[in-house]
């Protein structure tokens, strides 16, 4: 296989803010918060999952901070339409990411990236990069800097413990 795995990607791209170094790559599976939350021993809102999106075909992707989900009328009320979630063979083909190391770094050109504001409660943030057992730290001013992203928005709730195993 001539392609660059997801993490090779990333590093590539982050290689030009001279941030490759800073990818953390651990032994265990960091593919859903709670999992990335254990293997960096942090709470699960400082994971910053990339979801996947469509509206009229087009995919975009939408960074939040892991102990949130996507508020229904929230995201009405900024894309037009109710939140349809990319499928994981949708999110590979736009993105060329697998379901639990997608990331904003390295996206194809024409997929949007949103950056949802429940990630400036924290000091940092750890979005993966590009595998299932990856992040990079990050403030999310410099996760904004980093990422071609189309500015922050507000379409989350936080997740009452109850809902914790919901995506959306």
């Amino acid at each position: 296989m001539n392609q660059k795995s997801g993490i090779e990607k990333v590093k590539t791209y982050l290689h030009q803010f001279g941030l490759e170094n800073r990818v953390l790559e651990f032994p265990v599976s960091s593919a859903t918060v709670a999992l990335a939350a254990q293997a960096l021993n942090c709470i699960n809102g400082r994971i910053a999952k990339t979801l996947g999106f469509k509206v009229n075909d087009k995919p975009f992707l939408i960074v939040v901070a892991g102990d949130c989900k996507i508020d229904n009328a929230k995201y009405k009320q900024m894309f037009g339409s109710k939140a349809k979630m990319l499928t994981a063979d949708e999110v590979l083909q736009a993105t060329g990411f697998a379901v639990g190391g997608v990331c904003p770094f390295a996206v194809p050109e024409g997929v949007e990236i949103y950056l949802d504001v429940s990630l400036k409660r924290f000091a940092t943030v750890f979005p993966a990069c590009g595998s299932s057992n990856s992040a990079i730290e990050l403030t999310p001013e410099n996760l904004e800097k980093y990422t071609a992203n189309s500015g922050w928005i507000d379409v989350c709730r936080l997740i009452l413990p109850e809902q914790s195993n919901s995506l959306l």
